[in-house]
């Protein structure tokens, strides 16, 4: 979707430890007039615009070249707010809120009236969640309505978790930027939906199917977390269709046993070389040393998952920086958290994945 840079827009610096109400009340007021604010969440920063305002909603659309029936994830400060965005709230729902909330985990329910359908790419569902951030709980607050808001990178990008990630991509698209630091999860929210008979995850996140388990009991995993969605029209959560988070380079997944990835990628370092390409390799703590004659970026470590997430998407742009053709990555266990880490990763290659055995 073209897009004219003719906007000017407002860098407002913000320290989530010491939230200045003046900078968070002239955020708010651009969301009330219907403007497009980008704000951090903990998880990725986020494209914000007023929920019950389909024109609002619209242009987050425009200036991030979403396609529209890519649906977004409406945020709230408060469980009141719910009264304006969902019908009801199940039992499961509720006890999932208690325990989750505010943090990671989005929730899709039936949608109120009052939810324009530009939020939910036409579904009679929303996707819900309270964000673990004060900066975002202060300018929803603030703000006074739900705030929908997708990630705040142009549409198939790497999703932004600094500040100069959004300044790169939406400066001129949009009314405001509040920079607020480095969002501490780094992939976005877990997406659970309670609104048929049985739960079903349709994306993974740092709230992990085993920790929603121990509080509502078993849930499906979309078939789709780890391979291309079938689906025509629109998906019912955000990250599930289309080829997402995507550096400039060519993304390829090693994914395998630990003593057999190093080995191969090498291999296939060696050929892109030979063939004039500029070649990066996303490596752990823990096979740092076996590419030392490559460009590397590390990307966290084996035994701590979290690092690998909080550093992902930084890590994706960061080999465009480089000027990287080709980007070789380590593919990590799917399970826990890294089912997430490799949900990303896959999308990012567009499902572009060498499988060792």
């Amino acid at each position: 979707m073209a897009y004219n840079h003719d906007m000017e827009t407002i860098i407002i610096d913000i320290d989530p430890q010491n939230i200045d109400e003046k900078s968070i009340k002239k955020a708010a007021e651009l969301i009330k007039k219907g403007e497009v604010v980008a704000f951090p969440t903990e998880t990725v920063y986020g494209l914000g615009a007023n929920a019950l305002d389909a024109n609002a909603v619209q242009r987050i659309f425009k200036a991030k070249g979403r396609p529209s029936d890519n649906p977004l994830i409406v945020h709230i400060a408060d469980i009141s707010m719910l009264e304006d965005v969902v019908t009801e709230v199940p039992h499961k729902a509720r006890l999932l809120m208690e325990k989750f909330w505010p943090g990671p985990l989005t929730i899709i329910m039936k949608k109120h009236h009052k939810i324009p359908y530009e939020v939910t790419a036409g579904l009679d569902t929303v996707g819900v969640r309270m964000p673990d951030n004060p900066i975002a709980l202060a300018l929803i607050r603030c703000a006074g309505v739900p705030i929908a808001a997708p990630s705040a990178n142009l549409s198939g990008l790497p999703s932004p978790t600094k500040p100069e990630h959004v300044i790169a991509d939406m400066q001129g698209r949009i009314a405001a930027i509040i920079a607020g630091g480095s969002c501490k999860v780094g992939l976005e929210s877990t997406v659970l939906d309670l609104s048929g008979e049985e739960p079903v995850l349709f994306r993974p996140g740092a709230i992990t199917p085993a920790m929603l388990e121990d509080v509502i009991g078993p849930i499906k995993l979309t078939s789709g977390i780890l391979k291309p969605v079938e689906l025509q029209g629109a998906v019912p959560s955000p990250g599930m269709k289309y080829k997402h988070y995507s550096p400039k380079a060519r993304v390829i997944v090693v994914e395998g046993p630990i003593d057999k990835v190093p080995e191969k990628i090498l291999q296939e370092a060696e050929h892109y070389v030979k063939d004039g390409y500029k070649v990066g390799i996303m490596a752990t703590e823990q096979t740092r040393a076996r590419y030392k004659d490559y460009d590397v970026i590390v990307v966290g470590n084996r035994e701590d998952p979290a690092s690998i997430a909080a550093s992902l998407f930084n890590a994706l742009r960061r080999f465009d920086e480089m000027g990287a053709d080709i980007v070789l990555a380590e593919g990590v266990e799917a399970s826990g958290l890294g089912l997430a880490i490799m949900n990303r990763l896959i999308r990012s290659a567009g499902f572009n994945v060498i499988y060792m055995r």
